[in-house]
């Protein structure tokens, strides 16, 4: 049977009754926009919380402070990369993720914000895998400070030991040493890692400003309030059959060839 000739188990309907459903769907839609726009807001009130301290970066430009990483704007969007020492590869979903910065990065620069993704990487590692990603956006490494801990995007083999850490705002549990098999196993061997390096890393985005000669802390997110970076998913939630998602489906961009 080929796929015209199926019979669809969904809701069938005529033009009118899907009109009807379709209009009680945007009254829904309009008040999701309107909450959106009350939490951006919201983050925007948070309070700021100044840095004192010096963090250093290796950069394509050499050694540069968090304030440089701003390159002369007054707003700093950082998105925590991971991508550890001992990783051969990015994270695959970060890498997902970071598909989509090369388009939205020029505009954000031309509004007086920066975009820069960071890791614990060294540099030369992120330089050759931004170059097969064929990725522009600015990525500078942590190596040497403290950045990734003090904003809570890596796990120490310690506190693995130890059974938790903190991460999205809550304590983790001793689930940190598991996982030999299933989605963050597969995901650990396409890095060249197994699961406890794998995840030391954690993902996240941090915004930074620049005010009166001094840098703030203004917001950061992490686990699943990065959904609304993941531009495939924003399209996805929009298509037919939705995420639809078994296991994890999605590959680096230059890996679908190879995976059929």
């Amino acid at each position: 049977m080929n796929e015209a000739t199926k019979t669809t188990k969904h809701a069938v309907g005529t033009r009118e009754e899907w009109l009807a459903a379709r209009l009680e769907l945007l009254k829904a839609e309009k008040e999701l926009t309107q909450r959106s726009d009350e939490l951006a807001q919201r983050r925007q009130e948070l309070p700021w919380v100044r840095l004192d301290k010096a963090y250093q970066f290796d950069t394509d430009a050499g050694r540069a402070t968090l304030e440089d990483l701003f390159q002369g704007r007054s707003q700093l969007l950082v998105y925590h990369f991971m991508f550890g020492p001992d990783y051969k590869a990015g994270c695959p979903s970060c890498s997902s993720i970071a598909d989509g910065f090369n388009g939205v990065a020029v505009h954000l620069a031309n509004h007086d914000v920066m975009l820069a993704a960071v890791s614990r990487a060294p540099l030369a590692k992120l330089q050759a895998y931004k170059q097969r990603m064929g990725w522009r956006f600015p990525w500078a490494s942590t190596v040497g400070t403290e950045f990734n801990d003090d904003f809570r995007v890596r796990v120490s083999e310690a506190q693995q030991r130890d059974g938790g850490a903190e991460y999205n705002y809550a304590r983790e549990g001793a689930w940190l040493l598991r996982g030999s098999s299933g989605p963050v196993a597969e995901m650990a061997a396409s890095t060249g890692t197994d699961v406890p390096t794998y995840i030391r890393e954690r993902p996240g985005m941090s915004t930074f400003v620049r005010e009166g000669g001094a840098v703030y802390h203004t917001y950061s997110t992490y686990a699943r309030g990065l959904d609304g970076l993941w531009g495939m998913y924003q399209w996805l939630d929009r298509a037919p059959l939705g995420r639809n998602e078994q296991g994890v489906w999605w590959r680096r961009h230059d890996e679908y060839s190879q995976a059929k």
